[in-house]
């Protein structure tokens, strides 16, 4: 059996409960043909019909088998793998419904299902609250809006790729100083991320830059031109987390996104703190259209939290902004500035692969061979890819964002049966819990009456939570090679375990058992009942216990089979992952669990007991 280097390291880390090692990153390098066009018939909008092309006289015959499993979801296995990739989990409606369909028609329908009103779900929370200001229920508001849409939402992919760039263009409510009491801001950034999702990224990148919700985080909301006389220097945080986080990195890249070296081997950096000078002369100026702190309720400043920000001339720098080989000329205003600004920061290559990797991590691999971020990053540039079926997604121009996510989950390597050993990541803890509560359909999605799921932030729970990373750097940083771990000594990345240490793996075995045990249906209520008359709004005990409770009809079915139900667990938690291994070892525990003759508790504690067992199960941990 072929060494799995990422498994490795995740028992190491599950076993010895440290921070390591874990995987992601592939060998195949060679380019694949494309396959033939097949006519498309769906009608969706957006997507061009290329004159059909000759098919190679010679083609392999393992290629031609990538080509059909591109074409298609070819089975309930393979459906439930891609979509765990490209979603926030596989329903067993999901694996029913597109099983035997075209995988090109499912990303159209995808790219055109209505997108998530994140603004809109705000103001239905508030409109049941008393009062704003303070109020915890109202902090909570983006977090009860993320679990809705990621669980129960029609626009799974793009929900997801939401997700991955709130990882790349990071806006966290972590508290501290921060944006918990401003849930509009954090909500504004939802809405833009939602609606770029699928467009362009330079696009994107201006949309954030006037948000006040990063202007506030990275604090150049309300940055000044300098004063000589005072020594007042414009703010320089974002000009240097545009450069570094956002767009280029530190030092050139190649295509593929390996460091390119100079003529001595050394690597070349790509800016120096002048060019960040001169950068942040261009965000000065901006502001929200409401500047007075007072009056945290005033309908006025809280449309300012939920709007672009405005231009305030007075305090927009009149010098000349020079940095990566652009002059900005003296007297340019604070609109024009940005513009050139961005335009410049887009056309550099180093974007493409820059951004192409960090997106490959969070949907496929944690530590993407070369040659797959070459082709993705191609994509991002080109601003087009070709569907299996001979559609084409994206308009062409450089950063498409569509495109460039095709080109990740589509991509050959993806697909190959024989995938390298270093191919896969870790699945987020975000992203387990979701596949958890999608697989076994939980009932009356009400976050807000699930305490348990306001805030998984800490070590001693999950040490993530949706818009909630801990600084502008994520929950993890993209480089991560985890030390001390097989991983680790081949200097792979992988960000994912740097969350996973002693106190968030117990942490998250403990969420997740108190979730699969549906004990939502007899937690302890006086501490919500506590804070819902502290935030002064209504309270439901019955709608609380019905929270969240999953539906295991199926599984319990299949208990008195017990081959039967892994089986059927394997196919839909893990996409037929799961080693024999392990198979041998689940099988002998849950047949141990009796059953009893009155009623079906036997049945449903082999169904629970053999899921909690799985998803804490490395072999699950790993998303291959």
């Amino acid at each position: 059996m072929r060494s799995h280097v990422l498994l490795t390291s995740v028992m190491v880390a599950l076993s010895l409960a440290a921070c390591g090692g874990g995987g992601g990153g592939g060998g195949y390098s060679e380019a694949t043909q494309r396959p033939p066009p097949i006519a498309d018939t769906s009608g969706a909008s957006g997507v061009a019909e290329p004159e059909p092309e000759p098919e190679p006289e010679a083609e392999a015959e393992a290629e031609a088998e990538l080509i059909d499993d591109r074409l298609v979801f070819a089975t309930e296995a393979s459906t439930a793998r891609f979509l765990a990739q490209a979603t926030f989990g596989a329903t067993p409606t999901d694996l029913n419904d597109h099983t035997g369909t075209s995988i090109s028609a499912w990303f159209r329908a995808e790219m055109d299902a209505p997108p998530a009103d994140y603004l809109g779900m705000l103001d239905d929370y508030q409109a049941r609250l008393a009062y704003i200001e303070f109020n915890p229920w109202n902090e909570a508001a983006t977090t009860f809006a993320f679990w809705r849409q990621a669980i129960g939402g029609e626009d799974q992919l793009r929900q997801r790729m939401v997700y991955a760039l709130s990882q790349l263009l990071v806006v966290s409510n972590a508290g501290g100083d921060q944006l918990t009491d401003i849930p509009e801001a954090v909500a504004y950034h939802q809405q833009l991320l939602t609606q770029h999702a699928f467009g362009n990224y330079r696009d994107l990148l201006e949309a954030i830059t006037w948000s006040p919700g990063m202007g506030f985080y990275l604090t150049y909301m309300g940055n000044q031109k300098g004063d000589a006389t005072t020594g007042r220097m414009p703010d320089e945080n974002y000009a240097r987390e545009l450069l570094q986080l956002f767009t280029l990195g530190l030092v050139a890249l190649n295509p593929d996104g390996s460091p390119r070296r100079d003529s001595s081997g050394d690597v070349v950096e790509l800016y120096d703190n002048r060019d960040i000078t001169g950068l942040a002369r261009v965000f000065t100026g901006l502001d929200r259209t409401v500047t007075y702190e007072d009056g945290g309720e005033d309908p006025e400043v809280l449309a300012s939290w939920r709007q672009p920000m405005v231009v305030y001339p007075e305090l927009h720098s009149p010098l000349e902004k020079t940095f990566l080989s652009l002059t900005i000329p003296a007297g340019t205003s604070a609109e024009d500035s940005i513009t050139m600004a961005l335009d410049h920061i887009i056309e550099h290559p180093n974007v493409g692969p820059f951004v192409a990797r960090q997106l490959v991590q969070r949907f496929t691999t944690s530590d993407p061979d070369p040659a797959y971020v070459a082709r993705v990053a191609a994509a991002f540039d080109r601003g087009r890819y070709p569907l299996p079926d001979g559609g084409t997604v994206g308009d062409g121009r450089k950063g498409d964002l569509a495109a460039t996510l095709a080109a990740i989950l589509l991509d050959p390597e993806n697909f190959e049966p024989g995938r390298p050993a270093r191919f896969g990541k870790l699945r987020e803890p975000v992203l387990r819990l979701t596949q958890w509560a999608r697989a076994f359909k939980v009932s009356t999605l009400t976050p807000e009456y699930t305490t348990e799921l306001w805030d998984l932030s800490a070590p001693s729970l999950f040490g993530q939570h949706p818009f909630r990373a801990p600084s502008v750097f994520n929950f993890y940083r993209p480089g991560f090679t985890p030390p001390g771990t097989e991983s680790g000594a081949l200097g792979m990345t992988v960000p994912e375990l740097q969350i996973t240490n002693a106190a968030s793996i117990p942490g998250y075995n403990n969420t997740m058992s108190f979730f699969i045990f549906g004990r939502t249906a007899d937690a302890e209520l006086d501490e919500y009942r506590q804070l819902a008359a502290f935030a002064e709004v209504d309270f439901d005990p019955a709608l609380a216990r019905s929270s969240f409770i999953p539906d295991y009809s199926r599984e319990t079915a299949l208990a008195d089979d017990v081959p039967a139900l892994l089986a059927h667990l394997d196919t839909l938690l893990t996409g037929g992952q799961l080693s024999d291994t392990t198979i041998a070892m689940l099988q002998d525990y849950v047949s141990e669990i009796p059953l009893t003759d009155d009623d079906n508790s036997g049945r449903e504690l082999r169904a629970m007991i053999a899921i909690n067992l799985i998803m804490s199960a490395p072999d699950y941990w790993v998303q291959r």
